[in-house]
């Protein structure tokens, strides 16, 4: 169990995005590489995982993981407080209730977007958790809509209710979500954007933070969006490609910080895998993190393909990821010597 951490209030100028079974613990740590101020999220984790299952193993996480944030699944206020409980007591410098998410497998356990429709609920969840939790921010992550209750007026009688309990950050995904009829990835393409919307929260509550999330992709946009909000979320495209990120620090957060190149990263992050290594943890459950690194240098292809192919096998250790290096390093020379040819 990590030390509980004092509290701070976070600044939220980026975020990363809670991503089921992608933000976990070693990703987070390869994140924290890039970006020393980004808020990090965890996948979301269910109050009944938490509460029947193993803790520890939803909980763990790094030390050089802060902030992180743990996302909460669940609708039953007394039990969400309990687990609000938990991540204090593991640590984490934020929970955030799951108000967002449009799966069926999700609105089967009764939470996720599902419950934009019951904004009392909300409230009461909130209220438990901030009262159990007391040294913790507990905040929402929500859709601007659902269904056929998409109006404007509708959002802002759920963040009216929700804020009324003690929430003072709602990170808002300017998508609606139709809970029937179209995938979580459908969600996350068809229905359109509405960042006015979310600007117009920031207007209208403005004692509130409000975080925009929702097709976010370059760090040009992230500043025009900090024109009009608090902070900026960034999901698939900070995991697909991470290094994009890497002036977010010195950009948004006008940090002094020397942006380390991407060897650099690998470098600090085989260290790590070393140490994870001798504990037992398989290669490939930190690898498939950081096959985004070099996206879009030459040799990014091989990398990807030599890790996929080796660190699954049993026994591989870290001479996968140098021969990895290698290869691109190989491929980076080659190109480089083409160009100073031309």
């Amino acid at each position: 169990m990590s030390k509980i951490s004092k509290t701070k209030k976070l600044d939220r100028r980026f975020c990363v995005a809670p991503m089921l079974d992608w933000t976990l613990t070693h990703q987070r740590y390869f994140m924290r590489l890039i970006s020393q101020h980004a808020v990090l999220y965890t996948e979301m984790v269910t109050t009944g995982a938490l509460i029947y299952g193993d803790r520890d193993r939803y909980l763990a996480y790094n030390p050089e993981e802060h902030p992180v944030a743990l996302q909460l699944g669940g609708s039953d206020p007394k039990d969400m407080a309990k687990c609000a409980l938990m991540a204090q007591e593991y640590g984490y410098d934020e929970v955030n209730i799951n108000v967002g998410c449009p799966s069926e497998r999700v609105q089967k356990g009764a939470f996720g977007a599902c419950l934009m429709l019951e904004p009392a609920l909300i409230a009461e969840c909130v209220s438990e958790m901030k009262a159990a939790a007391s040294q913790m921010p507990v905040t929402v992550k929500h859709r601007i809509g659902v269904d056929e209750h998409d109006s404007y007026e509708q959002l802002v009688s759920f963040i009216e209710v929700v804020a009324a309990a003690g929430c003072e950050t709602f990170i808002v995904h300017a998508r609606k979500a139709w809970l029937k009829g179209l995938s979580p990835k459908e969600n996350r393409e068809i229905p359109p954007l509405s960042y006015d919307s979310v600007y117009q929260l920031k207007q209208d509550f403005p004692q509130l933070e409000i975080i925009i999330n929702g097709g976010i992709t370059t760090l040009t946009d992230s500043s025009n969006h900090l024109k009009h909000v608090d902070g900026v979320m960034v999901g698939r495209e900070a995991y697909h490609n991470p290094y994009k990120w890497a002036q977010v620090d010195t950009l948004l957060y006008q940090s002094s910080r020397t942006i380390p190149d991407r060897h650099q990263v690998l470098d600090q992050f085989m260290r790590y895998v070393a140490k994870q290594l001798e504990q037992g943890v398989q290669l490939s459950h930190m690898t498939r993190h950081i096959l985004g690194l070099f996206h879009g240098q030459p040799g990014a292809r091989a990398w990807r393909r030599h890790l996929s192919e080796n660190a699954p096998k049993k026994g591989a250790g870290i001479e996968v990821l140098q021969q990895a290096k290698e290869i691109q390093l190989e491929h980076q020379k080659a190109f480089d010597l083409k160009n100073t040819r031309l």
